[in-house]
């Protein structure tokens, strides 16, 4: 399934895509794409449903029907970084022995056509296309033979980050990857089920029509079970938590010289099977 929320900013309804393009109300069904209903139990209520027998929503989702972020009252944004071992080259860095882990504040998150707003006096803010897990079964100490069973599925996600904030302002990466608008989510949430192999997907981002990031998650240091398993040691995972795993190569960032974005420009990007985002860039 392809779970997402449409509307106006803060009143998104819960959906799904049919196998038409079209979208389904869910909001009979469902209050909200979010915590509890991600659940392995809720997921399968859902996959039973006619979806035909739902009520269509007028317009094109991404053209005339605004999508929101596709999970609802996330309770905790992770993010891997340093996870793909070129771009961790690019950034001058050592690949890392264990899983770098900072956190995106929930206040960034955004839909995946929302306008990116660069931060005040920002001379460095940057794009990272990575695929997002999103968890369904929470749990503590989980196994990396049990991970998968854990995640209600994956998405799409543009970690925008402002380099300067990140890391020249001293203490952790987090006061340069939390800005407002900096966590696009979605389109939609793509059920695992449907996802053969989270390893095996390519994943690209344009700026103005100019491909920078072009990978595959087959490149990752450290995979999706791994992921899930190693917070799990810190912290409890819980129904809508959103991992994001890390970036392949080609950020500005890494470009020679750097290229960083600046208002009045075009973000795309896409991972294969999970959706595309488009997002214009605009000054506060």
């Amino acid at each position: 399934m392809k779970l997402l929320r449409y509307g106006q900013k803060g009143q998104e309804k819960p959906g799904v895509l049919d196998a038409q393009g079209r979208v389904r109300d869910l909001s009979g069904v469902v209050t909200d794409i979010a915590g509890r209903f991600l659940t392995p139990q809720e997921l399968d209520k859902l996959r039973a449903l006619d979806l035909d027998s739902l009520p269509l929503v007028a317009g094109t989702p991404q053209q005339d029907l605004r999508l929101g972020p596709c999970v609802g009252a996330v309770g905790k944004f992770i993010c891997i970084g340093l996870n793909y071992s070129d771009h961790a080259a690019e950034s001058g860095m050592e690949v890392p022995s264990e899983p770098v882990v900072f956190n995106k504040w929930t206040s960034a998150i955004c839909g995946p056509d929302d306008d990116v707003e660069i931060p005040r006096d920002s001379l460095k803010t940057d794009w990272e296309v990575e695929l997002g897990v999103v968890i369904g079964l929470g749990g503590r100490y989980i196994s990396e033979a049990d991970a998968l069973k854990h995640v209600a599925g994956y998405c799409v996600i543009n970690d925008v980050s402002e380099r300067k904030y990140q890391l020249e302002l001293g203490g952790t990466w987090d006061k340069g990857k939390g800005c407002d608008t900096f966590g696009p989510l979605g389109p939609w949430l793509v059920t695992a089920d449907e996802v053969a192999d989270p390893h095996a997907l390519g994943l690209w981002l344009e700026v103005d029509g100019h491909r920078y990031q072009n990978g595959n998650t087959s490149t990752m240091v450290f995979q999706v079970p791994a992921l899930v398993s190693y917070l799990s040691r810190f912290m409890s995972l819980q129904p809508g938590d959103v991992i994001s795993t890390g970036t392949p190569p080609g950020v500005g960032l890494g470009q020679k010289p750097p290229v960083y974005l600046r208002a009045g420009q075009v973000m795309r990007l896409g991972i294969d099977g999970l959706g595309e985002q488009r997002q214009r860039t605009i000054s506060l």
